[in-house]
């Protein structure tokens, strides 16, 4: 299966920390996770840089991301995405179903238009349909 084209998949992780450094080295020494710095995807020149996840054992592919908090107070957390055919009508339906949007759709360049979303619960998760990804 393809995460990054299946409607309805678990496709990324994403942790939101103070330290990004701390937490790389912290997560990498526990899991063995490689990571690898880049710049912030579609950001401007001055934002902080992202890191991507990648096992030992997995080659070049990434499995999830870590990043600086985009807002001073958010406490740090992991987040996941859920890939999804088209994200406006998913973010219409969550709407009509009694969900809230908390991130209204975003377009991030070279990654996706994405969305986060609120069950009525209170559950968080996020939304996302993937830009067209080059063949290897």
């Amino acid at each position: 299966m393809e995460v990054f084209k299946t409607h309805g998949a678990f496709s990324w992780s994403e942790l939101l920390t103070s330290d990004p450094k701390k937490a790389s080295e912290f997560y990498g020494k526990l899991f063995g996770w490689k990571i690898e710095v880049m710049p912030m995807p579609g950001g401007p020149a001055d934002a902080p840089p992202y890191h991507l996840i990648k096992t030992a054992k997995g080659g070049d592919d990434a499995i999830g991301g870590l990043m600086a908090l985009p807002q001073p107070g958010m406490p740090p957390n992991w987040g996941v995405y859920v890939t999804v055919d088209n994200v406006d009508d998913t973010v219409a339906q969550a709407k009509a179903m009694g969900g809230k949007v908390l991130m209204e759709i975003m377009e991030v360049p070279t990654v996706g238009r994405m969305a986060t979303l609120q069950d009525p619960q209170g559950a968080v998760i996020n939304v996302i349909t993937y830009a067209e990804m080059p063949e290897k």
